[in-house]
This record gives structure tokens, C-alpha cells and sequence, in this order.
């Protein structure tokens, strides 16, 4: 995921993104336990498409909150 796509979404897609991030990564790190990954390096990906979610996030919030102080 690139971060243009990343911040082209509405935030109640945000939140759903995150929610699919988090648990592919929980279900990553269980299989990673139990046997041998295909692809190791998918957990780092995902690890940073969650960090590119919630950096929007973050920007977006700070963005309301200086607007809001502004007015």
C-alpha cells in the first residue's frame, strides 16, 4: 500500500484498514509460531502500512484541531 492510497481514503475507511491490518498481522504472528511463513518479510510490510494508516490518522486530527483553534 502506498502512501498516496493511504490518504485518498475517508477516515471510517481508515478505521476499517487499521482493523484489517492489525488482525492479517495477528494471524501472521500466529502462523509464524506454529510453522514455517512463506514470505517473513509481509509481517514488516504490514507492521508499516499500519504506521502509514495511523500517521494519517494523526495528521488528520491535528489538522481538525488547528483548524477548530483557528476559527
Amino acid at each position: 500500500m502506498k502512501s498516496i492510497e493511504v490518504h485518498n481514503m475517508k477516515d471510517a475507511e481508515l478505521l476499517e484498514e487499521e482493523e484489517r491490518l492489525r488482525m492479517r498481522l495477528y494471524d501472521l504472528r500466529a502462523a509464524a509460531v506454529t510453522e514455517k511463513l512463506e514470505n517473513p518479510k509481509e509481517l514488516g510490510g504490514i507492521r508499516r502500512d499500519i504506521a502509514r494508516v495511523l500517521t494519517e490518522r494523526k495528521a488528520r486530527e491535528i489538522a481538525q484541531t488547528s483548524g477548530s483553534k483557528e476559527a
